[in-house]
């Protein structure tokens, strides 16, 4: 009571409440501004909690999870989605579930020391140089890439144990201090990297399918070659770029690690052969791997793969109930991220993206075709800050974009693949722009405001790269 009577008397609040006003200053301020006639009224007010929730998100008031939850109150209390039937279907979203199952596999790879094995076997291999490392991850990707048509499963259940399994064999830890001196590097390496190899090929990502079909649609076809091949030269250029600039803007505390391979070898013939419970770890993991490949063609959602594995282990008793339970990242992520899919989705439903796809219409017509291609380009690319998933924004945007870039002439193949190539690199922004982010983000080495700022910066490289290299490749193919 006297703390209370201390701030009345002082005319200030605590500073979290101040953090806490930014938000709802922004979301009224986006609700007074004019509405688009052809947006259901929700769907502005809907529009004004999103950007206050992320704002909310970016600044932290409160953690994560709470400011979330706090945007579906505001949801339900506007009387903009219905709590019952409306607000919790986010809750069901597959994407949400493997990234939870993930997090309990990797806890798997971690708790019969099978993480730290690989891990000393990749750093024995790779590890003199941290910047080598990074590389290492990022070329792990590219390899495996076209096997496994999920961006999430590639990450989660493959380099995720990886890099956490490296980084704390060199004693990185993201509660402790010592995030920077190596974990946030190679978290924020092997996302990017993740969304570079899902740009790269066909088969890298569901959502490139769904591009393939709507521009067939269009009466524009292209086909796996014709997809790798044209995203061979700006992908290799993003691959070699994007970790050097990250090792130069964000870089590491161990630069060099002069002993990491020694003690690896070391390390490696000091744990012996393999546990009983270190193959039925990798029995699991071979399964999932085959499940991933073949998934799509027997119609297994890559969630399945990723319940399985969670339910093996409990089995046979590598994981415990308390182990689940214990893995607080994974249920704060369970919240924040069904909200926001659930608002994204919702966005779409009530009109908003089909509104912003007719203005940006309006606004390239009768604008010369390139450039009204490449205009057409970087908006879609940014767009992605109001998705939590790349099949949800093509679904909701690329067919309308292309038919913009068509019908002002632009190149069609050009204009297909361009917009496809974007609809995986446009993720590199946000915590929650795809399965992987949340999954790297949930590692905990890299803040909110990291993640934003230096996402931000590797999207102007990309679409650099992309624009420029990859147009220059592009006329050599006789493509434009």
């Amino acid at each position: 009571m006297l703390c209370r009577f201390e701030i009345m008397a002082n005319n200030k609040l605590p500073y979290n409440i101040w953090k806490l006003l930014v938000p709802v200053c922004i979301s009224i301020a986006i609700y007074l501004l004019p509405k688009p006639e052809t947006v259901d009224p929700k769907g502005w007010q809907l529009f004004a909690i999103f950007v206050g929730t992320i704002s909310g998100i970016v600044l932290k008031p409160l953690p994560m999870p709470a400011v979330a939850l706090m945007g579906m109150l505001a949801c339900a209390l506007t009387n903009t989605l219905s709590l019952t039937e409306d607000a919790f279907k986010g809750f069901s979203a597959s994407v949400v579930w493997l990234v939870v199952f993930v997090f309990f596999i990797a806890r798997g790879f971690i708790k019969t020391k099978l993480g730290h094995r690989i891990a000393y076997s990749f750093v024995a291999l790779l590890g003199k140089y941290t910047l080598g490392l990074g590389y290492g991850i990022t070329l792990t990707e590219l390899i495996i890439g076209p096997a496994i048509p999920s961006n999430s499963a590639r990450a989660g259940g493959i380099i995720y144990p990886i890099v956490k399994s490296i980084a704390e064999t060199l004693g990185s830890r993201p509660d402790d201090g010592t995030a920077r001196k190596l974990g946030s590097f190679l978290t924020l390496v092997a996302f990017q990297g993740n969304l570079i190899v899902s740009s790269m090929f066909l088969t890298a990502m569901a959502a490139n399918q769904m591009v393939q079909g709507i521009a067939e649609k269009q009466g524009v076809y292209f086909t796996w070659t014709d997809w790798f091949i044209a995203a061979l030269v700006p992908g290799l250029c993003s691959i070699i770029l994007v970790p050097l600039v990250l090792y130069i803007i964000y870089p590491p505390q161990l630069k060099v690690l002069p002993q990491a391979v020694s003690i690896a070898k070391k390390s490696l013939r000091d744990m012996g052969p393999m546990t009983l419970q270190e193959w039925t770890m990798t029995g699991v993991f071979i399964i999932m791997i085959t499940v991933w490949v073949i998934g799509e063609q027997y119609k297994i959602p890559p969630a399945t793969a990723g319940l399985f594995g969670v339910c093996v282990l409990l089995l046979t008793g590598i994981l415990t109930w308390k182990d689940i339970l214990q893995e607080h990242e994974a249920w704060s992520t369970i919240i924040w991220l069904s909200i926001l899919i659930m608002m994204s989705d919702y966005l779409e439903k009530f009109g908003l993206v089909t509104w912003f796809s007719q203005s940006m219409g309006n606004v390239f017509q009768g604008s010369h075709s390139i450039t009204a291609l490449y205009g057409l380009a970087v908006v879609y690319f940014y767009s992605h800050y109001f998705f939590a998933s790349n099949t949800a924004h093509v679904g909701a945007m690329y067919g309308a974009f292309l038919a913009v870039a068509l019908a002002a002439g632009a190149p069609p193949v050009v204009s297909a693949l361009l917009l496809g190539f974007f609809s995986s690199l446009f993720s590199s922004m946000t915590h929650y722009s795809t399965g992987s982010a949340p999954i790297y983000f949930g590692m905990g080495y890299v803040q909110v405001s990291e993640w934003w700022l230096y996402g931000f910066i590797i999207s102007f490289l990309n679409i650099a790269i992309w624009l420029g290299i990859g147009s220059l490749w592009w006329r050599f193919l006789g493509l434009m």
